[in-house]
């Protein structure tokens, strides 16, 4: 018996989720970093992980003001924020894990930040100018946090026994949800077809040159496998922190509908 396929997304549909993807990444992981704000271990780690938070959050309004006005539904960047349930969102599940401690937090930054800052810089040549704006404004954002996390995980992990064994268990537990990032599926390919966006594998490469090296300096052992958690960036499936976090990220607009600052 023959199987139905799933239809290929549109032009403008396959756009509208790689912008939500891009903006739940930053959404997502920007709350989950202002989660740290007060309570830091350390007062510089507070202001860092704090202003980290900012950029990303100011990123989120940029690629989710522009989702809304391709979606054309009269949805602003505030409705698609918190006006969406969890399976609506389109973040990667690495991003959604809840902080644990400072290393697990930092580890997940420094991962995602390599990445993050290598797709931006090619979305920078996007043969669309909105998003090659907003890539080139978030890149500079990006490589910030990129040099600070790298610095910042080889410090604890060449640290005492202590903070290498946190980082070792921090990496081990992030490390089966790296291969989500670079696993392309119908949205990914009509954006690299149009030439709006890189194929996600082709920055593997540059994503291991950043990586591996670093992790070789913070004396940390590499997990064996390639098995990747995947589901998140189409949204077949979230973990149920994404759902917890979203009762305390949207609870005012949900509690006071159209109220504004």
């Amino acid at each position: 018996m023959a199987q139905a396929t799933a239809k290929a997304p549109t032009h403008n549909e396959a756009l509208f989720e790689y912008l939500l993807r891009m903006g739940d990444n930053s959404l997502v992981l920007g709350h989950r970093i202002s989660e740290w704000c007060g309570i830091a271990p350390a007062l510089e780690e507070d202001i860092a992980l704090s202003n980290t938070a900012l950029d990303l959050i100011g990123q989120t309004q940029m690629w989710l003001g522009l989702a809304g006005k391709v979606e054309g539904a009269g949805r602003s960047a505030d409705d698609l924020a918190f006006l969406r349930d969890a399976w609506d969102f389109r973040n990667l599940l690495l991003l959604e894990r809840p902080n644990g401690d400072f290393g697990q937090t930092m580890m997940r930054q420094f991962l995602f930040d390599a990445y993050q800052m290598l797709n931006l810089e090619a979305l920078k040549t996007s043969s669309d100018q909105r998003i090659a704006d907003i890539a080139a404004k978030a890149h500079k954002e990006a490589s910030y946090h990129l040099e600070r996390s790298r610095i910042t995980v080889i410090a604890l992990g060449d640290g005492t026994t202590e903070s290498r064994t946190r980082m070792q268990a921090a990496l081990d537990a992030h490390w089966p949800y790296i291969g989500e990032m670079f696993a392309a599926d119908a949205v990914d390919i009509a954006m690299t077809h149009a030439g709006i966006a890189p194929d996600p594998a082709s920055l593997r490469p540059a994503w291991d040159g950043i990586v591996l090296p670093a992790l070789h300096e913070a004396t940390l052992r590499v997990p064996d496998g390639d098995f990747a958690h995947r589901g998140g960036k189409d949204g077949v499936r979230h973990t149920e922190h994404l759902g917890h976090m979203l009762t305390t990220m949207q609870w005012m607009q949900r509690a006071y509908p159209g109220a504004t600052w």
